[in-house]
């Protein structure tokens, strides 16, 4: 298994927690974003700085993931890719994806996309609270004890 991560979006407290698992299991994370930032010295730690563009990064992403890899992004048409990969999906939030729930936020977005062409105006997500940063520890242990033996 490999840690992939949509970094631009995810927040620092988030990649806190994966850096720390990637050195606790000794499993390959990479950061894929379009500008460069300060990460932990670790053989298991690695940034992949894409060009500046949209969706860049997720293409990156989409090109290197593998089966039974774990993708963390918030990027639905991403996560619905990588999904369709056999990959696992799980959003800076702590949600993880599921055939079901990964077709029913496809679906919102696209409904949330045209009430803003049409002129609507939405909000965007609430900050991240401590409860989301704690849903994210518990499933990302979850998901790697189940995935991997302990080390």
């Amino acid at each position: 298994m490999h840690i992939l991560v949509d970094a631009d979006a995810c927040p620092v407290v988030i990649r806190d927690i994966l850096y720390r698992a990637a050195q606790k299991r000794q499993i390959m994370l990479t950061l894929f974003a379009n500008q460069s930032f300060q990460i932990p010295q670790s053989s298991f730690i690695t940034l992949y700085q894409v060009a500046q563009g949209p969706d860049v990064a997720d293409h990156e992403i989409s090109r290197r993931v593998e089966a039974g890899d774990l993708v963390i992004t918030a990027d639905i048409p991403l996560a619905y890719e990588v999904f369709q990969q056999d990959a696992h999906v799980m959003t800076p939030r702590g949600e993880r994806y599921t055939a079901n729930t990964i077709r029913q936020r496809l679906q919102m977005r696209d409904f949330m996309e045209t009430m803003r062409a049409a002129g609507q105006h939405t909000a965007g997500p609430p900050p991240l609270s401590q409860a989301d940063r704690k849903l994210f520890a518990d499933q990302l242990d979850r998901l790697l004890r189940q995935a991997l033996p302990a080390p």
